[in-house]
């Protein structure tokens, strides 16, 4: 399914990089000396990056990426159509590896300049667009930007309004504070078996007219709102969201039963998309790293482990692992990831006990009976909840007048006439004039939900009848070219809808 009919791509790479890239090459560009004066006054001083791109999946090599770097929209789109894979979150340093320049360098997260969008793999074709979407909005933070359709499954973009930008402030904080939003949002459509290890900011599938499948330009997430969701996803997980840097060797985690635990499994080897061997022996080394043993200790401790496996790696991916885990990028292993993997790879794993020593904090907001006056976007979830309970199974809104709405939810008028002119989540819909007027309230997720539900059952109503028809045209079809014609036109009936024709009756752009 695609709706290349609607699609403008230069549009979507606008709108998904931000103008982090220059407008045109600054060599050999094909715009007038005069546009390429007046793209260069506008874009002033703000810091431009590059992006990497593959032209096809087998360019990813154990030699490195063959590949080459975009810096500007101009050169972007004029290889885009030849290409398979990008760097959507753009990187403030990049180059190639040598002189040939065959194969590119950089993507590293500490060089990232800015996060454009978050994008979650989800490595099967088991479920539907519309299944994907349904999950989106029930289990996530709402209905995604676009879902792109790649060989093997989909590829979900959730495109920030504004970008999130990194910097080397507090140890990367703005850098780990996205990769937790990327984990949660990944958590969140464990439904439809998203990746949950799939690299956060790397090389994703190129958007193109023949594969895109979804695709709403409205739907951009702001930070803030990604951040209190995931601190929401955070509290139920009772897991902060800032770790305070500790040293190494501060606590002798190579000591702890979790670290045997690991070190004793023999038949794992680890599946796409599922922590295995790899990751065992990368999370063990990162523990001696913790611990300020030697790379050499790390390494025998590895190659003893390796050798126990049924079925082990060569010894150079040894080193490379080893190599890995004490390139200083890392501080130590990360429990969560150790508790998945005792799960998976240890009897009763689930009920060993993991403690990295890690001092962990969160800047807690004021509780809401010690503020003077609630903050909009409180209220504004307030409401959400509100008509999310009260409406009713077969339609998305609910009927009240804004007095009532006011006193259901103890809501002072003045608030709600503000959160109705800026609100991006509440819909308000006015049927009639005066005193006979009606007013509907709903949010934006419940109507998106309602439109796609009727556009499935649209969809499986037609397949139903096609099948009748199948069935009493069966031996005739072949021979009868009235029957020919009117299959085909039931056919193209058929193809459900891609495009759910949304707009917000009332409330915030």
């Amino acid at each position: 399914m695609t709706i290349n009919s609607s699609i403008n791509m230069s549009e979507i790479l606008y709108l998904i990089l931000h103008n982090s890239l220059t407008k045109y090459r600054t060599k050999n560009s094909k715009a007038t000396l005069l546009d390429q004066a007046e793209a260069a006054k506008h874009e002033g001083t703000d810091r431009k990056g590059g992006l990497f791109l593959v032209r096809k999946k087998n360019n990813f090599t154990p030699s490195g990426v063959r590949g080459f770097v975009a810096t500007s929209m101009e050169a972007l789109l004029a290889v885009i159509g030849d290409t398979t894979h990008w760097t959507p979150n753009v990187y403030r340093k990049y180059q190639y590896t040598n002189d040939k320049r065959k194969y590119v360098c950089g993507f590293e997260e500490g060089n990232l300049q800015q996060i454009n969008t978050f994008v979650i793999d989800i490595d099967t074709k088991k479920y539907s667009v519309n299944d994907i979407v349904l999950t989106c909005m029930d289990d996530s933070i709402g209905v995604p930007t676009m879902i792109i359709e790649s060989t093997r499954g989909y590829q979900v973009y959730f495109v920030l309004e504004q970008p999130i930008f990194i910097s080397n402030k507090n140890k990367f904080r703005s850098l780990a504070v996205a990769k937790r939003i990327s984990n949660n949002l990944k958590r969140s459509l464990r439904n439809v078996e998203a990746d949950l290890f799939c690299n956060d900011f790397g090389f994703f599938r190129v958007p193109k007219k023949d594969n895109i499948v979804f695709y709403q330009k409205e739907q951009l997430y702001h930070a803030k709102m990604l951040i209190d969701w995931s601190m929401r996803v955070d509290d139920d997980l009772k897991r902060p969201l800032y770790v305070v840097p500790y040293k190494k060797g501060s606590t002798d985690i190579s000591q702890s039963e979790w670290f045997y635990a690991l070190l004793g499994t023999s038949k794992v080897r680890g599946a796409k998309g599922e922590l295995g061997r790899n990751n065992i022996m990368f999370t063990l080394a990162l523990a001696y790293y913790h611990d300020g043993k030697s790379q050499e200790d790390a390494y025998n401790l590895l190659d003893v482990y390796n050798s126990n496996l049924q079925t082990p790696l060569q010894p150079k991916e040894v080193e490379v692992i080893v190599r890995s885990a004490y390139s200083g990028k890392y501080n130590g292993p990360k429990a969560e990831y150790v508790k998945e993997l005792l799960e998976l790879h240890v009897p009763n794993g689930k009920n060993i006990s993991v403690n990295m020593g890690y001092n962990c904090w969160y800047k807690h907001k004021k509780d809401r009976s010690e503020r003077v006056r609630s903050h909009y976007e409180e209220w504004e979830q307030d409401i959400v909840e509100y008509i999310t309970v009260q409406k009713n199974d077969s339609e998305p809104f609910i009927q009240h007048t804004q007095k009532q709405l006011c006193e259901a939810l103890d809501l002072p008028q003045s608030t709600l006439n503000v959160l109705i002119k800026q609100s991006k989540q509440i819909i308000r819909k006015v049927s009639g004039k005066g005193r006979g007027a009606i007013t509907y309230w709903t949010t934006v997720e419940l109507f998106m939900q309602h439109i796609i539900r009727l556009n499935k059952e649209k969809s499986e109503m037609f397949i139903g009848y096609a099948r009748d028809i199948m069935n009493k045209w069966h031996d005739t079809i072949e021979y009868n070219p009235a029957s020919i014609m009117t299959f085909n036109y039931l056919e193209k009936l058929l193809k459900p809808p891609t495009d759910s024709g949304f707009e917000r009756v009332s409330g915030g752009g």
